[in-house]
C-alpha cells in the first residue's frame, strides 16, 4: 500500500518496491511504442515488438544509445536528432550545450521532474529560494523554476555570476534555500563574511553539477548551511538522482526518480552487471515528448544493495556519480575501446578483465588483466593473439586472482606516464 508522509512529496515515493515494478514494467511497452512514433527511434528500436518489452530482460535486449551518439544523430536529422515524440517546434523551449548538443523541454508542469529532489532538499510551499544556476542557453535554471512551481515556492532568478548582487540579495531577500553549483555557493558566501552581510538566513541548499567532496559539505555545514544534499541530474534526463536527509542527518546513497528505470552496465557495452558491481549508468525515461529507451549517460555509478533509505522512501539508490565510464584511449596512434577488452573477455570466458596501459606515449605498454578461477584453463597464447586481432596491437596478459580486480567500473587503466 503507498503512504504518504510529512518528508515525502507524494505517496509514490513510499510504495512497495514491488508495486512500483509492476507499473513500470506495465508501462514500458507503451513507453516503446511511443518511442517508435519518432524517426530516430523508429531506426533505432526497427523490428522491436513494443507489447513484448514488459520485463526488464526484455528492455535489456534492446540497443544502448549513448550520450555520445546525440551529436552525430542530431546532425543527421536536426535540431534534436529525430527523438522527440513532439514536434520540435510545438515544445516549449530547446536549448543548446556545448558540442553542440541540443535538449528539447516540453510544455508539462514539473517537466524536467525536479520537485522530488527540491523537495528533499527541504524546499516547501511559501518558501523562497535563490536559483543560481544559468539561465543562458542550457536547462539547468528551468529544471528548478519548473519543480519550484509545483512545490509552490517562489524563486529569485539569480543566475550565474555577479557575486555582490547575490549576496545583496541573499541578504535583503532572505531566501531559505540555495540552488546551484557547490563551487560558486562557497563564492558567495565568502564575499557575504568578507562584507559583513548578514546571510544567516540560508539553511538548506540543494547542490549539482559539480562534485561535492566531503571536506566541502563540511564547510558548508561550520559557515551556517548545515542543511546540503545533492542532486544527479542532465541536461537530456533531467533529475536522475537525489540525495534525502532524516533528521537533519544525510542517507546513504542517491534516491531514484519515480519515472526512471536505471539499468548498470559493463562500460562499452548493453550488458547489466551484478548487484552492487560499478558500471555506467543507463536509463529508460517516461516523458511525454522525449522518450529516452536505454539512454546512456557515460556516468559510472552502482546500485547500494538495500533498497529501502531510512528516510522512508523505498525506490531503489546508487552510490552516486563515481567517474566516467567512457575509457575510450589512444595507444601508439590506435583507439582502444572498453567494448573491445569485452569482446576479448567474452571470446575467451574471462568473468572480468581490465586493460592497463603503462610506460610513454608512443612506447606503452599494454597488458590485459584477466581474473580466473584456474589459471591453467586460461589459453594465455590465445589471448595475445586475440588482443592483436581485436585491438591491432600488442598486448601481454597478466592472469589474478578472481575478485581481485577492484569494483570501479574500470575497464581501461590509463597510468601511462605523461611527464
Amino acid at each position: 500500500m503507498s503512504r504518504d508522509t510529512p518528508d515525502t512529496l507524494d505517496a509514490l515515493e513510499t510504495r512497495d518496491p514491488n508495486e512500483r515494478e509492476r507499473d513500470l514494467m506495465a508501462r514500458l511497452p507503451a513507453l516503446v511504442a511511443q518511442a517508435q512514433t519518432a524517426p530516430g527511434w523508429a531506426d533505432i528500436l526497427a523490428g522491436i515488438d513494443a507489447r513484448a518489452v514488459d520485463h526488464r530482460a526484455g528492455l535489456a535486449q534492446l540497443p544502448v544509445t549513448r550520450k555520445s551518439q546525440l551529436k552525430d544523430l542530431q546532425a543527421q536529422r536536426m535540431p534534436l536528432g529525430g527523438l522527440t515524440s513532439t514536434a520540435p517546434r510545438s515544445l516549449a523551449r530547446i536549448y543548446m550545450s556545448p558540442g553542440p548538443i541540443f535538449d528539447p523541454e516540453g510544455r508539462a508542469q514539473d517537466w524536467w521532474r525536479f520537485a522530488r529532489p527540491l523537495y528533499a532538499a527541504g524546499v516547501r510551499a511559501g518558501g523562497l529560494l535563490q536559483n543560481c544556476f544559468s539561465y543562458h542557453f542550457t536547462p539547468a535554471a528551468f529544471m528548478v523554476e519548473s519543480g519550484a512551481a509545483r512545490i509552490g515556492c517562489t524563486v529569485i532568478p539569480a543566475g550565474s555570476g555577479q557575486t555582490e548582487m547575490q549576496v545583496q540579495a541573499l541578504a535583503s531577500l532572505r531566501p531559505d534555500t540555495y540552488v546551484g553549483t557547490p563551487s560558486f555557493l562557497k563564492i558567495i558566501l565568502e564575499k557575504a563574511f568578507e562584507t559583513g552581510a548578514d546571510v544567516s538566513c540560508l539553511r538548506h541548499a540543494l547542490l549539482s553539477a559539480e562534485a561535492l567532496p566531503d571536506s566541502l559539505r563540511k564547510w558548508f555545514a561550520d559557515h551556517g548551511v548545515p542543511h546540503v544534499c545533492q542532486a544527479y541530474a542532465s541536461a537530456d534526463a533531467g533529475n536522475i538522482a537525489y540525495e534525502t536527509r532524516t533528521d537533519g542527518v544525510l542517507n546513504p546513497g542517491m534516491v531514484l526518480d519515480e519515472d526512471v528505470i536505471l539499468e548498470i552496465v559493463r562500460p562499452g557495452t548493453g550488458e547489466c552487471v551484478a548487484p552492487g558491481e560499478v558500471g555506467e549508468v543507463v536509463l529508460t525515461i517516461f516523458n511525454p515528448d522525449y522518450p529516452l529507451i536505454r539512454f546512456a549517460t557515460g556516468d559510472l555509478s552502482s546500485l547500494l544493495p538495500d533498497a529501502v533509505s531510512p528516510c522512508g522512501r523505498t525506490n531503489a539508490r546508487i552510490r552516486g556519480w563515481l567517474g566516467r565510464a567512457d575509457q575510450t584511449t589512444k595507444v601508439r596512434g590506435m583507439f582502444v575501446h572498453p567494448a573491445q577488452v569485452h569482446e576479448i573477455a567474452r571470446r575467451h570466458g574471462l568473468p572480468k578483465a581490465r586493460l592497463v596501459v603503462t610506460g610513454k606515449i608512443s612506447d606503452e605498454t599494454m597488458t590485459l588483466q584477466c581474473e580466473a578461477e584456474d589459471a591453467g584453463s586460461i589459453d594465455t597464447a590465445g589471448v595475445v593473439a586475440t588482443i592483436r586481432d581485436v585491438t591491432k596491437l600488442r598486448g601481454d596478459v597478466a592472469l589474478v586472482a578472481r575478485g581481485s580486480l577492484p569494483n570501479d567500473g574500470k575497464v581501461i587503466d590509463d597510468r601511462r606516464d605523461y611527464s
